[in-house]
This record gives structure tokens, C-alpha cells and sequence, in this order.
């Protein structure tokens, strides 16, 4: 099984492996598992720099990897060097934005708990729950979250204008 197609290739498989919701198991080699820990860049594959986020922000946020010539870098979970996921050029920057603004609406709003809706997503995409988290995303599949999380958040506007609560929230318009 692929998930990312640009970053994955089934016919690598040896180290980390993980089991998918269908129950096929999905390896990542060591370029891979790599990439995913922030160590290596996605796009040019060169060794990133582990570096301050002032580089980027003017501003200290915390410590950050980088990839200057791509233009591509990944915070970190704070007081680890655990990346939140794999480097993003601009684009990317942008479409993850854009998945955590209609996805994160599903569990602010209550409708079920964060890890519930990732749960969802992940059989939804067909993912392994380990590999489903949109820091780890390509352009791609964040462009499938958000269509996937308007068409939630449309049926839960449906769900509650048929119950007569007062809905605030727009529909969206899918491709």
C-alpha cells in the first residue's frame, strides 16, 4: 500500500513498519522514516539543518528543521527535536493550513473528540492511524482533508438545521 505517493514507494519496504486499517502493512525505508523525522528534505533530499525558528520568523518559537535551498522547513513537538511532521515549502505550507482550518472545526466544535475525527480521516484515506496526521501530509492528500472535512462539516450543518438549531457556519462549496 502507497501513502504518500510522492514520498512512499511500495516496492521499498525493510525498517518501520505499520499496519493500515485494512490491515496490509505499510514500511517506510530509511529515507523515509527520515524524511518523516524532519532529518532529511522531502523535495531535494539533502540533509536539513536543525536551527532556531528566529531564522525564519525574526522571532524565537522554538527550534526548527530547515532545508534553505528549498525553502522548507518543520517545527519541532516542544522541549524534543520530534518534528510535528515532514518539511513543507511554501505550497505545502499553504494546503496544510487550509486542511487544519476546515478539519480542526469538526473537534473544536465538540462533534467528537481529536483523535476520534483523525480516526475517521485515517479510514477515509485509507492510512495507517500512526501515518495519518496532516503535518505529515503532501499537497495532495491535505487537498482530499479539505474536501473530506466540508463534507463533514456540510452534514453536520444538515444534522443540525433538521433539528432547528440556529447553524452559524457557512456551506462550503466541494469540487
Amino acid at each position: 500500500m502507497m501513502i504518500e505517493a510522492q514520498m512512499f514507494n511500495k516496492a521499498q519496504m525493510p525498517q518501520s513498519c505499520q499496519t493500515d486499517v485494512s490491515g496490509s502493512t505499510v514500511s517506510l525505508d530509511e529515507t523515509q522514516t527520515a524524511i518523516m523525522q524532519g532529518k532529511i528534505c522531502p523535495y531535494c533530499k539533502g540533509k536539513t539543518e536543525y536551527v532556531d525558528s528566529a531564522v525564519i520568523y525574526g522571532k524565537s518559537y522554538g527550534m526548527i528543521y530547515l532545508c534553505k535551498p528549498c525553502d522548507a522547513y518543520c517545527g519541532v513537538h516542544k522541549g524534543t527535536d520530534n518534528a510535528l511532521g515532514r518539511l513543507a515549502n511554501k505550497e505545502l505550507r499553504h494546503w496544510k493550513k487550509e486542511a487544519h482550518k476546515y478539519f480542526d472545526v469538526i473537534w473544536k466544535e465538540g462533534h467528537e473528540k481529536r483523535g476520534e475525527v483523525y480516526k475517521h480521516l485515517a479510514n477515509h484515506l485509507k492510512l495507517p492511524i500512526e501515518y495519518c496526521h496532516i503535518g505529515m501530509f503532501s499537497v495532495e492528500t491535505c487537498k482530499k482533508v479539505v474536501d473530506w472535512s466540508k463534507m463533514i462539516l456540510n452534514d453536520l450543518r444538515r444534522l443540525d438545521m433538521d433539528l432547528g438549531v440556529d447553524v452559524k457556519r457557512p456551506h462550503y462549496e466541494r469540487p
